[in-house]
């Protein structure tokens, strides 16, 4: 691999020519495809809707929102839950030129009004439950016009109101007029370094990110793939993967409503191509292994005797090394007796491409689940750049790697060790701010943010986040993120760990315990007690020790957690320590816990 300190170039090759001008025409091109085929399912709203059926609901909520003087290049805001609503609403939005924006769930009625007012939106979509706090902030939003209300009162209108307006509506002779040049879409960062900032991205950003990485890189097929939306549409995972790549490629859409009933709807759609961040992958492991656990003595011992094997055979061919034949041959009797209907139970016995990212994943899952059938490839990339920037190929999957760039890629590693990025994918620019802008673009080249390596074949590994290095005070560099996910991956009662180190003599964690599997742990164990209680037992830290034990065994010296501090009740997406998209905030964590913190170092 490279070092940090050589600068190094690779070119993912040549971007393909978008095949449409806009969302809008390329959504026109599949309602001809597809027609009366099946668009957006929601189970637990009871909607069912074809592609014919989608298209006509965007020309009633276009022409509503072009009846209240919405003009090309206006801001519609959007304050959603996961819905069927969603992708109508933003699509009428890009049919006559205007700039959707989707706002997170979780935010305060302070950080609400703070993207309101950046976006310079006077409409505002939304529905009941999050009608308080967007009435909280709009009492300092002047400029906030219009709240549309999809469920109820509360707003200057309904969304049977807004979509009587003009249900004739025809938004093709405005979309005729969007080019690539045009805006798409704004999307907020999470905040983990400060205010939030609007990515505006164009729609040849977008078109040609999509007719690159579909047609390049990920196989999905055209026809009866599916794909379950369930992050928050604020986030350009979920747009890109679940929204537009359907959208312009006619797969299905099933609405999952809540996160944590992902595991549920997985067996249920079975989608094509399934994206996660690593704490899924994570846990669905830890899920597998206690279920193998307590299988009879005969077979349990059978299926980890397979498991091992097939973990093996994962090793030797990412080594590039000879499968011995008899190797093979136990791993696909393994696969026949088990693992194959390992992948039917969990959901992906039809998934063309399964990713993971937003975070490191540990090489000791990505095994896993190649073992059992399910490779899981890492991919790569931000905001700023519609989502990706490298993807593992499902056909030659790198473990450790988040995969090379894709086509229309051109990635350049600085002498301090910084990817940057330049390709047709990176955004115009953040919305009102020109000099964070110009610091972020620098002669074409957008400084990503993240340290990282290039190895011979053009192979990406991410160290970490380049403001989020530990440097301690004998100057060892270190890689907070990557020892966090060897201490969660260790024991499934884990469900964060924060790394605190930064100019210390030694590692110190603050760790938060999994509010799904700690309490059966503890009622498996005869411990009492609620939820936050448990931070409290000696039994449960006697565990978590072990698992930070274990976690240190793979560590070098200097990344080894000397002690840590359990926290009490639950850290959730859009609070003080996580973002919506769940990445620590880690000026905040250090702030609200220094006395934690500082007790670890002074004991």
């Amino acid at each position: 691999m490279q070092t940090s300190q050589t600068v190094t170039e690779f070119n993912g090759g040549p971007a393909i020519e978008p095949d449409f001008k806009n969302l809008y025409e390329a959504f026109q091109n599949t309602v001809s495809r597809k027609g009366d085929e099946l668009a957006i399912k929601s189970e637990d709203e009871g909607v069912e809707l074809s592609w014919n059926d989608l298209d006509k609901r965007v020309r009633t909520i276009a022409g509503g929102l072009n009846a209240l003087g919405v003009k090309r290049g206006d801001r519609v805001g959007m304050l959603l839950g996961a819905r069927s609503d969603f992708i109508p609403i933003d699509l009428a939005a890009v049919s006559i030129g205007a700039l959707p924006f989707s706002i997170y769930q979780t935010l305060a009625a302070d950080q609400i009004q703070y993207v309101i007012e950046d976006s310079g939106t006077s409409l505002i979509i939304t529905e009941t439950a999050y009608l308080p706090n967007l009435l909280e902030a709009r009492k300092n939003l002047p400029g906030l016009e219009t709240v549309v209300v999809l469920d109820g009162d509360g707003g200057e209108m309904t969304m049977d109101e807004l979509e009587a307006k003009d249900p004739d509506f025809d938004p093709s002779p405005i979309a005729a007029g969007v080019g690539l040049d045009d805006p798409l879409t704004l999307i907020y960062t999470s905040g983990t370094t400060g205010p939030p900032k609007g990515v505006l991205l164009t729609q040849g950003n977008l078109m040609s990110m999509l007719t690159t990485v579909m047609h390049s890189v990920l196989d999905i097929p055209p026809d009866g793939g599916r794909v379950i939306s369930w992050l928050p549409a604020a986030h350009i995972a979920e747009r890109g993967a679940n929204y537009y790549t359907p959208v312009m490629h006619g797969l299905e859409v099933h609405i999952c409503p809540d996160p944590k009933r992902i595991i549920e709807f997985l067996p249920k759609v079975r989608p094509a191509w399934f994206f996660a961040v690593p704490r899924i992958w994570e846990k669905l492991k830890a899920g597998l292994e206690t279920n193998l656990a307590s299988l009879p003595d005969e077979q349990r011992e059978k299926a980890q005797a397979g498991l091992q094997a097939a973990i093996q055979k994962v090793r030797l061919e990412q080594a590039g090394q000879e499968v011995p034949p008899e190797l093979a041959a136990g791993v696909a009797a393994a696969d026949e007796a088990l693992f194959s209907n390992l992948r039917v139970a969990l959901g992906f016995d039809e998934a063309v491409a399964v990713s993971a990212g937003a975070a490191p994943t540990p090489v000791e899952v990505l095994e896993f689940f190649h073992a059992i059938g399910i490779p899981v490839g890492e991919l790569w990339g931000l905001s700023e750049t519609c989502g990706v920037i490298s993807i593992n190929p499902p056909s030659k999957i790198k473990i450790g790697t988040v995969g090379p760039p894709v086509p229309g890629v051109e990635m350049k590693v600085a002498e301090d060790g910084e990817l940057l990025c330049r390709s047709p994918f990176v955004m115009k620019e953040y919305r009102n701010k020109p000099e964070k802008t110009a610091e972020t673009i620098v002669d074409g080249w957008l400084l990503t943010g993240d340290i990282g390596e290039i190895d011979e074949d053009g192979y990406i590994t991410i160290l970490d986040r380049k403001k989020e290095l530990i440097i301690n005070a004998a100057g060892k560099n270190m890689s907070p993120a990557n020892i966090e996910a060897q201490i969660k991956v260790s024991s499934p009662l884990i469900n964060q760990a924060v790394t605190v180190g930064d100019g210390r003599p030694y590692n110190v964690a603050l760790i938060v315990l999994d509010p799904d599997f700690a309490p059966v742990w503890a009622s498996q164990n005869g411990i009492e007690g609620s939820f936050e209680d448990l931070a409290g037992d000696e039994r449960i830290e006697a565990a978590i020790q072990a698992a930070v034990e274990e976690a240190n065994s793979k560590l070098a010296r200097v990344e080894q957690i000397k002690k840590f501090k359990l926290i009490s009740g639950e850290w959730l997406p859009g609070g003080d320590e996580l973002t919506p998209t769940m990445k620590l905030k880690r000026k905040p964590i250090a702030e609200k816990y220094e006395g934690e913190i500082e007790d670890l170092y002074s004991s």
